[in-house]
């Protein structure tokens, strides 16, 4: 037994990629973690909109809770160890009837980190199921190499390049219905993507992207991590730290250093660039 998954989850995870549900909160806790945001979101627009949505954990105490929430990380733990640091996260809002999607793709693909050994815990802090755009998996697709993945920067594709693989088995995809204060988590070389949302709500998700073990390295950019849980060691590592208050000086700066490393490393060789 670990500290939160069963061996026959951890088994599972291990054959398929991911896992889901994972309870972390209750709906009550969840929808009041929804307020927040929207408060958040009301109070400083500039800080957190859809074209400023990567690493809200290292700015604003709502997301670096969630991010160091007991649940989260027991299940981390009992997944890639005891020793474990956090790369980024992303938050991912996708609003009433929207047309807005993700495309078919692998994390690893761009991110530059390696061992291919993290994992992606999502936080549903509203319902994701098939109407409102929840996401799927191809189980099993993470025992292979990274696939060939072309940029389409579609205008609803709400990733950076647009990343898509083509020839993906769709028949096969499972869908990852989740209640608010549910989680998923999936390894960083599974394939997965998102529908529209057809609803008549906000799909609020929250993507800590990814945890990774000891011995982690950025190879494409510099090499900052979160330390969380043990005594994580990165080659070359830089050391970010938690926020103390809601866009403090020393957390607007360390996540304004964060996100201009992903761009470095996310839209590396691309044709032209986006603003997210």
């Amino acid at each position: 037994m670990g500290k939160l998954l069963t061996r026959t989850q951890v088994e599972q995870f291990r054959q398929t990629g991911f896992l889901s549900p994972i309870d972390v909160m209750s709906v009550d806790e969840a929808d009041a973690c929804a307020r927040r945001l929207e408060a958040l979101e009301e109070a400083y627009p500039g800080h957190l909109n859809p074209e400023n949505r990567n690493n809200p954990h290292l700015a604003f105490r709502l997301f670096d809770e969630l991010a160091h929430h007991p649940r989260v990380l027991d299940a981390v733990e009992d997944l890639i160890g005891a020793d474990f640091s956090l790369w980024g996260s992303v938050l991912f809002a996708k609003e009433p009837a929207s047309p807005h999607y993700v495309s078919w793709h692998q994390d690893a693909t761009y991110a530059g980190v390696e061992p291919h050994d993290y994992v992606t815990p999502w936080i549903a802090l509203t319902p994701s199921n098939r109407e409102s755009g929840c996401m799927s998996m191809i189980p099993g697709s993470h025992l292979d190499s990274i696939r060939a993945h072309r940029d389409t920067f579609a205008e609803d594709n709400i990733l950076t390049r647009g990343q898509a693989i083509s020839d993906v088995d769709v028949d096969s995809a499972v869908d990852l219905v989740l209640q608010p204060g549910q989680m998923s988590i999936h390894h960083c070389r599974v394939i997965h993507g998102s529908q529209p949302n057809r609803s008549g709500a906000r799909r609020i998700g929250f993507a800590l992207q990814g945890y990774a073990p000891a011995g982690s390295c950025q190879v494409l950019g510099e090499n900052l991590w979160l330390p969380v849980r043990g005594k994580p060691r990165h080659p070359r590592m830089t050391r970010l730290s938690r926020p103390r208050a809601d866009l403090d000086a020393a957390a607007i700066d360390q996540r304004r250093r964060a996100n201009q490393n992903w761009a470095d490393i996310l839209y590396r060789d691309a044709r032209m660039q986006r603003a997210y």
